[in-house]
């Protein structure tokens, strides 16, 4: 790490006087990334600094060489792979043509949010800080990693990193003789709201004025599992008048509504239901913090609930933080109390985070909290957007987008049955319907030599970017692709079936299918790893001889972890390599964009 007093020491003696400006930019997929940034945007508004938010994909990479002061914000993703919002800025900085003095002038500092559970803990925050430095960056405060499984989750790292971070701005940027730290309290509403008359004429809706969505109808909502399944997943069809583009391994981006029932029980509970439908306008007011996308000027407390704050959502310490403002019950702000110290951290995870308790559930029992309507913004998350693999090739379907989606039910520890937002919006469209989808580069690169075989390992929903990839092969006339697909039962769960069948008796694929559940009682189940390592030499042929691409979708549990040490396997048997020489020729294949993964948690 880059110590703050060894260089630009004819700059410091300025830096009392100079402008207070700090840019922020963060890349997330769950939204803790952005909490956290405007966390850190409030810390450095108490020191006086102008910070400045922004996601990384709405930030141009070529002007980041004129910023002075950046902190970055950067989740992690599947494994060790960096979120997509962060892709572009990537790969500008990863050109080979930088000067290694490119940000000589920049102070940079990073903070990664992960999960220990995972081998690649933090990785593209490390990516990032070690790129920043090579290239002349001056990182002046210790790279911090929150992580999900500390007791406190990334607030466990987050609060001492910005209590250091606090104290080495203000030594690189004094503050003036009469400023002293803003001390901690309520922190001021993000927005200013006003008033409008009932009659007053609304805006036009930014989604349907951002050139990055199409306006898709709705020509296929097909349940894929058999009905006395307990797992109900569907196929979808969408058709678009816009010549769309997408490659396999793109992703649709849709923003989900909630139900009409669940908002006008939610309005009730909160006492707005008499004011649920008054127009006020949004003014964003403390520009640090950041706002859902596409908001419109003009909005009611409904609509708000309906498409652009989540009150289903389980919230996080910074809420309960938050809401002991409001809370008059001298019992519920001992509670509130307990639960933001960090003695309480392990009862508030129980309260909350173990049993999926939401925002409304909380709200429901803290009963003397009565929210301010200009602070609806601070308590409650984005409704964001969700991502689904595109299930289709565009060469085969044009004008169209397939998705293979699970429907989310569940029930919580407490016995409360639970919905997913989007899913539950998605499986409730019918055909004709009409909705704004979004599309988003994903990480799949197919080779471009005919004669590089291709193994796609997708159990469950994890097929869907392996159809989208078997149909652009076949369609350019490949007959070197495998698929290795997972399910629990046959005749239950075994999507696409009739496809890999029929395109295997066409021998323009190879289809093997572990269904883990249809073996006899006692007897050990098989997984996609398991087959594997059954046809090991056949991988070695595939991915070491032939030098092929492995591409994993599905879930970041154990299955690609499994599915390397299946090719690690592979390479030492067949390979003729050391257990130390098959490690590091699978992270070879990695390096070289051979082994591809597209997971998620």
């Amino acid at each position: 790490m880059s110590t703050h007093g060894d260089h630009r020491t004819g700059e410091d003696d300025q830096h009392s006087s100079a402008s207070r400006e700090l840019l922020i930019l963060y890349a997330t997929e769950t939204g803790t990334a952005q909490e956290a940034a405007d966390r850190i945007a409030r810390e450095c508004r108490r020191v006086h600094f102008h910070c400045r938010v922004r996601s990384m994909d709405a930030y141009p990479p070529e002007t980041l060489i004129s910023e002075r002061l950046v902190i970055f914000v950067v989740s992690t993703t599947g494994w060790g792979a960096e979120p997509r919002a962060m892709s572009s800025l990537w790969n500008m900085l990863l050109r080979s043509d930088l000067p290694n003095d490119l940000f000589e002038d920049m102070y940079f500092c990073v903070f990664g949010l992960g999960d220990t559970a995972y081998e690649k803990f933090c990785w593209p925050a490390k990516k990032l800080s070690r790129r920043m430095q090579s290239l002349g960056g001056h990182e002046i405060c210790p790279r911090g990693e929150g992580d999900e499984q500390h007791r406190m989750a990334v607030d466990g790292a987050l609060d001492p990193w910005m209590e250091c971070l606090l104290v080495i701005l203000i030594q690189l940027y004094p503050l003036l003789h009469e400023q002293d730290n803003i001390p901690a309290g309520r922190p001021p509403p993000r927005v200013s709201l006003s008033n409008v008359a009932s009659d007053t004429s609304l805006n036009p809706d930014p989604l349907d004025e951002d050139m990055k969505f199409h306006t898709a109808s709705v020509k296929c909502n097909r349940r894929i599992t058999a009905e006395d399944w307990f797992q109900d997943v569907r196929h979808f069809e969408f058709s678009f008048k816009d010549d769309i583009k997408y490659n396999p391994g793109d992703v649709a981006v849709i923003h989900p509504s909630a139900t009409a029932s669940e908002v006008d029980s939610f309005l009730v509970a909160m006492g707005w239901a008499n004011v649920a439908d008054d127009f006020f306008t949004v003014e964003h007011t403390m520009l640090d913090q950041t706002l859902p996308d596409h908001l419109p000027k003009i909005v009611s407390l409904r609509i708000l609930f309906t498409r652009y704050l989540d009150f289903n959502a389980v919230p996080r310490r910074s809420f309960f933080q938050l809401l002991r403002y409001f809370a008059t019950d001298e019992l519920e702000r001992e509670k509130l109390d307990e639960f933001v110290s960090i003695e309480g951290a392990d009862e508030m995870y129980d309260y909350c985070q173990r049993v999926k308790r939401t925002t409304w559930e909380v709200l429901s029992e803290f009963r003397s909290a009565r929210i301010p309507r200009e602070y609806v913004f601070d308590l409650f998350p984005p409704l964001r957007p969700r991502e689904f693999s595109i299930a289709s090739s565009i060469e085969l379907h044009p004008h169209e987008i397939h998705l293979c989606v699970a429907i989310v039910r569940y029930r919580t520890k407490l016995k409360i049955h639970r919905k997913g937002v989007c899913t539950s919006y998605l499986s409730g469209l019918k055909l004709g319907d009409t909705l704004r989808i979004g599309l988003r580069k994903g990480f799949i690169s197919l080779p471009t030599d005919p004669n590089t075989p291709v193994v796609c390992v997708g159990p469950g929903t994890g097929i869907a970017p392996m159809r989208a990839v078997i149909e652009q092969r076949i369609h350019e006339g490949h007959n070197n692709t495998t698929l290795y697909f997972g399910c629990r039962s046959a005749h239950k769960d075994q999507h696409y079936h009739t496809e890999w069948v029929s395109h295997a008796e066409e021998r323009k694929l190879r289809y093997r299918v572990a269904c883990s559940r249809d073996g006899p009682e006692g007897i050990k189940r098989t997984y996609v790893q398991d087959l594997m390592k059954e046809d090991a030499q056949y991988i070695w042929i595939m991915l070491g001889q032939q030098r092929g691409i492995l591409i994993i979708s599905g879930s970041s549990n154990k299955m690609p972890t499994a599915v390397r040490e299946a090719v690690r396997c592979a390479v030492e048997k067949f390979g003729g390599r050391s257990n130390a020489e098959a490690v590091e020729y699978v992270a070879a294949m990695e390096r070289e964009g051979r082994l591809i993964e597209e997971c998620w948690s």
